[in-house]
């Protein structure tokens, strides 16, 4: 499989409404087997855009929270299941095996979102789609995010 892009609209994201405007967008673009990789700092709208994303499958985004302590969420109800993982705890590609977080990346039934993945870097399929999330504006407020696509690291 070739590595796969999505496209991301050039509107700005300023809130939360636009970030889950954003993963509604995405998930339109999306399909059974397809792979998201999330990366950015903490607070940067990843958890956000997967409640986006969610919505934009028909699964109830109200459901969706950051998995950071049980590490995989799973959610069904929708077009296509999401598996949405966080591997924020992890320090290695060792413990993201044992955790059998290879297996869920390679699901072909679900989409899979997977916030830090450098965690597991090597599991994650050639195919995924990494999308980095930042934050930006000025230092005293008017605070936004912005996300771009990048190359799949080598």
């Amino acid at each position: 499989m070739s590595v796969r892009v999505v496209d991301l609209p050039p509107e700005p994201i300023v809130d939360a409404d636009a970030m889950l405007r954003l993963g509604r967008y995405v998930a339109r673009q999306l399909g059974p087997g397809d792979v998201l990789a999330l990366v950015g700092e903490l607070g940067a709208g990843k958890t956000t855009f997967v409640k986006g994303l969610a919505a934009g499958l028909g699964i109830d985004s109200d459901a969706v929270a950051s998995p950071t302590f049980g590490l995989v969420h799973q959610y069904g109800g929708g077009e296509i299941p999401l598996v949405h993982a966080d591997l924020y705890r992890l320090t290695s590609r060792a413990e993201a095996e044992a955790a059998g977080i290879g297996d869920l990346l390679h699901d072909p039934e679900s989409i899979v979102a997977v916030e830090w993945p450098w965690h597991a870097r090597g599991l994650l399929p050639r195919h995924a789609v990494w999308l980095e999330f930042s934050l930006v504006g000025e230092p005293l407020g008017s605070e936004g995010r912005s996300v771009v696509q990048v190359l799949a690291p080598a």
